[in-house]
């Protein structure tokens, strides 16, 4: 139970519990090739049991059924206790040994699209209520604190590095790499509560319909060559709930490194493109801009 003395943590169990499940099956495939014993919850068990996976299912890990219409699924000792425990604690073993609870070494979960829900128009309070994610951030928050012997994936977009490192060590996590990702994962669920808190402030009290509440936790995707003016320093930030083309998701192919001036340029460039297609079916779209005008399209 004790984690080796150079920090790799072999992979045994993985929880898995999914709001977005791209990737999940290639994923799920991946750690039961290196002998990952897979342990999943309602919609996710569905899904790797119909790709023909093996799973098992967390009621039979916690000896409870999921209840209240899936609002209670994991918040069980058996489930936090196996993700929190320290494992080169004497008593935390003890207790596990004692309440058979098993630990858990991989914690794979998204969660509920609450951003996206109140995005669209008319959303009713009750549906952006329920999309409101309980279980999934106190996972996340338990497997990043513990990120010494747990690794936390939040994203699809992680799968392919945490799978590569698994292979890479025999089926283990480094230390770099859950430590990372356990950043990552508090960003995550820091975004997503200042999102809630956002939407339940409502518009200002003196009636401003800018939000009251503004909290960003936005991953930096690259660093710029220099600002607006080049004695100024810069970095473009991804909206994480974002999931349309953006020029912050887009990968430069040539040229030298982009300044702000550059990204400005690019960006409005391709919302006139996405304009020009816009409702048009076959249509693409094409701009020229420069200081942020359209010089053609």
């Amino acid at each position: 139970m004790s984690e080796p003395s150079h920090g790799l943590v072999p992979v045994r169990r993985a929880l898995l519990s999914v709001s977005d499940k791209g990737g999940l099956v290639e994923f799920a495939r991946a750690l039961a090739t290196m002998g990952v014993e897979l342990v999943s919850t309602g919609g996710s068990a569905r899904a790797l049991t119909d790709a023909g996976i093996a799973v098992r299912s967390v009621e039979d890990l916690t000896g409870f059924p999921e209840m209240m219409d899936g609002r209670v699924k994991t918040l069980h000792p058996r489930v936090h206790g196996g993700i929190l425990a320290v494992r080169t604690d004497p008593a935390h073993t003890r207790s596990m040994r004692e309440h058979g609870i098993e630990p858990i070494d991989l914690v794979c979960v998204n969660l509920y699209p609450f951003e996206a829900t109140v995005a669209r128009p008319g959303v009713s309070r009750e549906e952006a209520i329920e999309n409101i994610d309980i279980g999934g951030p106190s996972l996340i928050r338990g497997a990043a604190k513990n990120h010494a012997f747990v690794c936390v994936v939040t994203d699809p977009a992680q799968y392919a590095r945490v799978v590569d490192e698994l292979r890479a060590h025999a089926g283990a996590t480094t230390p770099a790499l859950r430590e990372a990702l356990a950043g990552e994962a508090f960003a995550r669920t820091a975004s997503y509560d200042g999102a809630i808190a956002a939407h339940l402030a409502g518009p200002a009290a003196d009636g401003d319909e800018a939000p009251s509440v503004l909290a960003l936790a936005w991953p930096r995707v690259r660093t710029l060559r220099y600002g607006e003016n080049p004695h100024q320093h810069a970095a473009v930030y991804r909206d994480p709930a974002w999931r349309g083309p953006s020029i912050a998701s887009a990968e430069p192919l040539h040229g030298k490194e982009l300044s702000y001036n550059n990204l400005n340029d690019a960006s409005a460039a391709l919302s006139l493109a996405m304009d020009l297609a816009r409702g048009r079916p076959g249509w693409t779209g094409a701009a020229v801009v420069k200081h942020a005008n359209p010089c053609g399209a």
